[in-house]
């Protein structure tokens, strides 16, 4: 039986450069990459229903059932099936993304939240969360495209979801490292790359 695969989480706010960091990372271990909500069909269908539903704002509950939904899928059909192959698998967002932004941002009861990973996770979780950290301002001056749902939530939101991600790494550093986004995309990576050999023991470029 192959050994199993390191699943390796990008999380951090948006305009942080997870997508970059992900992309980065998963060249330089052949792993597979993915993202949330999405990477399965059903992933992709409820993506847009969850970040830009056409009949405006979704509730919150509402919000944290469709991410959930797409992650039961991701987990059951892509990540695990992957990991055991013994592909490592490195992932733009997870279960750290719901508790900050429905938790967190949105209000919905913490433990709630949690427990809704827990099911669509079954009890599955990153060996490593890399959390890119910004200051909530220099996201928005870095963002060129039209928000999403999330995305136009209001500073108050986002700052929110930044200090609940740090409460989050903060709560269990053995699987989480929190990294300054501030700086170029180059230096990001290779701290990046050295915090994976410095925890996984994964030789990277």
């Amino acid at each position: 039986m192959a050994e199993r695969g390191l699943f390796i989480v990008f999380e951090g706010g948006e305009a942080s450069g997870k997508s970059t960091q992900a992309n980065r990372l998963s060249v330089a271990l052949a792993a597979r990459l993915t993202r949330e909500p999405g990477g399965t069909p059903l992933g992709e269908a409820l993506r847009p229903m969850a970040l830009f539903a056409s009949n405006g704002p979704i509730d919150a509950r509402t919000e944290l059932l469709l991410m959930v939904a797409a992650r039961a899928e991701h987990v059951a059909r892509v990540i695990r099936p992957t990991l055991e192959t013994g592909v490592h698998v490195v992932c733009d967002r997870f279960s750290g993304s719901t508790v900050a932004y429905q938790g967190y941002g949105r209000g919905l009861p913490i433990e709630d939240v949690i427990a809704a990973c827990e099911l669509a996770t079954d009890g599955l979780h990153p060996d490593l969360n890399v959390l890119l950290d910004l200051d909530v301002a220099d996201a928005r001056a870095r963002r060129s495209r039209a928000d999403d749902q999330i995305e136009s939530a209001g500073c108050d939101f986002h700052h929110r979801v930044r200090e609940g991600f740090r409460t989050i790494a903060a709560a269990d550093p053995g699987r989480w490292a929190i990294i300054d986004a501030s700086k170029d995309p180059d230096e990001v990576e290779r701290v990046v790359h050295g915090v994976l050999r410095e925890r996984l023991g994964l030789s990277v470029p």
